[in-house]
């Protein structure tokens, strides 16, 4: 998140590592390898194939086939750089550049990987996940500030479905331990009360939902709170709940597929959208369309966690995200979620096709992007 301030608190300075800046982004550009900056091409990238006998040695009744079922080439598709919106890529190369480094005295943003994967099916659900290090961060030297969290909460008869993404707000020192630690700190508690929410969702009982929620996210800042002052005092430095700062948003999805409601906790921007009949629609409050440079963040600049029931059916596909993702889906032009409705409106893809998908770039969103999708079996 490159929000400059938050609600209650005038952030920190500072990062993950020392920003190198943007200038001299021509300058590396054009220092690249030739082709690296290339279009991507309009189909998939088929690398040629050796002939037979300089492919394999061995002899001919060991050798693997060297051509498919209709006779032509066997070859290995390649996807190449993720593709863009609009007629210019953005100006940032894409791929990862340089990480930060230990000796930045920051351990946690140095063995930071610049990308999560992840992905599971349950009963009839089947779930994708990613974080992806943005374009800025990736030129900068600096972390990944999202982090995202899937897993099973609560009892068999009561079992959920958590999914978390939290955005670390960019001007605070520590936002990526912050949003790293409120998503599973968050999960912990949320399982207390499993139980209680289930019961909740099933007689949609809205009330319930936010005081079992409010109650839940409280406990878990209380703790991180606790930790990070400990933290503190044994490295000899203040503390700051501002330096932690950073959003949260949870979606619980019951297993049991008799249970038809939803529910969305939320503390911050970024949020769930619904794909349904080729359109994303907002299943979260929307906002008034601008792009603010301040949001509520944990652990203290929030009022209340925002509770969301909804309601939805097999075929919609759920998607929660950081706003590294939400932003461009709002999009006035509307091709950058044309192409994820496209991707993502039929079967889950694999897992290495989601996240070439969810890569796709717009110019000017470079910020870290966190996505996390639910499709349903009929």
């Amino acid at each position: 998140m490159s929000h400059e301030g938050i609600h209650g608190t005038d952030g920190g300075a500072g990062g993950c590592g020392a920003p190198a800046g943007t200038h001299g982004v021509d300058a590396h550009t054009a220092s690249l390898p030739p082709g690296i900056m290339a279009n991507p091409p309009a189909g998939p990238v088929t690398r040629a194939v050796p002939p037979a006998a300089e492919q394999d040695p061995r002899p001919e009744e060991h050798a693997e086939p060297s051509a498919d079922a209709a006779g032509e080439p066997a070859g290995e598709v390649l996807r190449g750089v993720p593709e863009h919106t609009g007629k210019r890529p953005p100006t940032y190369p894409p791929h990862p550049l340089r990480p930060p480094s230990i000796r930045g005295g920051d351990d946690f943003a140095a063995f930071s990987p610049s990308v999560l994967l992840d992905g599971a099916t349950v009963e009839r659900l089947t779930v994708r996940a990613a974080s992806v290090r943005g374009d800025s961060h990736n030129w900068e030297g600096t972390c990944r500030q999202d982090a995202m969290t899937v897993t099973r909460i609560g009892p068999p008869e009561a079992e959920m479905l958590l999914l978390a993404v939290a955005d670390g707000v960019g001007s605070a020192k520590y936002s990526h331990i912050g949003s790293y630690r409120a998503t599973r700190q968050a999960a912990v508690h949320l399982d207390r009360e499993a139980e209680g929410i289930h019961a909740a969702l099933c007689a949609r009982d809205a009330v319930k939902l936010s005081a079992l929620a409010n109650k839940a996210i409280a406990g878990a800042v209380a703790e991180l709170r606790d930790g990070w002052e400990r933290t503190a005092r044994y490295e000899n430095r203040p503390y700051a709940d501002g330096d932690y700062a950073t959003t949260l948003h949870v979606l619980l999805v019951p297993t049991d597929p008799r249970v038809r409601d939803r529910v969305v906790f939320g503390v911050g921007d970024g949020g769930l959208f619904v794909l349904r009949d080729t359109y994303w629609h907002h299943g979260t409050p929307a906002g008034e369309g601008v792009i603010d440079t301040r949001t509520e963040a944990l652990p203290h600049a929030y009022s209340t966690v925002e509770s969301t029931l909804l309601r939805t059916v097999p075929g919609e596909v759920l998607l929660l995200g950081t706003d590294g993702i939400t932003n461009p889906l709002t999009q006035k032009d509307p091709e950058f979620a044309q192409r994820l409705a496209h991707a993502w409106g039929g079967a889950a893809p694999s897992l290495s096709d989601f996240l070439w998908q969810a890569q796709t770039r717009a110019k000017s969103y470079d910020d870290d992007r966190t996505v996390v999708c639910v499709w349903e079996e009929a």
